[in-house]
């Protein structure tokens, strides 16, 4: 028996001439949603910015997802299911690709995304081996991620922040206004390592930036240029 497989549909943001699409990675308290926003803000309307999953409104879908992972107050969103927490967390950011129509993306050069599918499959991944510590977490997370390429495509280009890891915790902690469990410490570290070892198995998409010692201001100009030369590397690309 012969079987025919129907091509996906291409979306409106893989056409030629679609926008690049860049997400911005890295462990809580590295300062990523601060850079992504202040960086949307200097492109100006030439930018989309998606906002992180838990950043989303509570009146939406995404919001209502989140809080209902939330509701246990684990901040790492684990409510004992984890196989299902991942399923719904991939299933959103599916959700937020297939949204992006022609008419949301007119005039946009850049795609701009706090948090992408790397997110879900370091974080998943960590959770994940703690509940079956005999597969590696690099394994999971690299599982999570070939699933999620079956739906959709990856990020032309992932920006990797990175940082001391006990300032960023401290800098997350405060935010939320808690102490942080030994458990979702643990998450954290793992996540660390896991970013960077997606970042080593892929150099030609990720750019690693270590802010290490910067302020807010500094972090957001880092991924500034950063994501302005990765603009100006397309246009450059599409002129020869």
């Amino acid at each position: 028996m012969t079987t025919t497989r129907v091509p996906r549909p291409r979306r409106s943001w893989e056409a030629p001439g679609r926008p690049l699409w860049v997400s911005v990675e890295g462990i809580n308290g590295v300062g990523k949603t601060t850079a992504v926003r202040a960086t949307a803000a200097s492109l100006g309307s030439r930018c989309l910015r998606l906002d992180e999953l838990t950043d989303q409104a509570a009146d939406t879908l995404p919001g209502q997802v989140i809080a209902a992972l939330a509701a246990g107050g684990d901040v790492c969103l684990r409510t004992g299911h984890p196989v299902v927490e991942t399923l719904a967390l991939l299933a959103l950011k599916f959700r937020e690709f297939e949204r992006l129509t022609p008419e949301l993306l007119d005039g946009v050069d850049v795609i701009l995304e706090d948090r992408g599918v790397d997110s879900v499959a370091v974080c998943q991944g960590a959770i994940l081996h703690d509940e079956h510590p005999a597969t590696p977490a690099q394994v999971v997370a690299e599982q999570i991620l070939t699933t999620a390429r079956r739906w959709r495509s990856m990020p032309d280009a992932t920006l990797l922040l990175t940082g001391d890891r006990e300032v960023c915790v401290d800098r997350f902690a405060a935010r939320i206004g808690r102490t942080l469990p030994a458990s979702a410490l643990a998450v954290i570290e793992q996540t660390d390592h896991l970013y960077r070892e997606l970042a080593a198995a892929e150099p030609d998409r990720f750019t690693v930036i270590d802010v290490t010692g910067h302020g807010p201001e500094e972090t957001g100009k880092a991924v500034e240029d950063a994501v302005r030369a990765l603009v100006e590397q397309r246009e450059v690309s599409r002129a020869s």
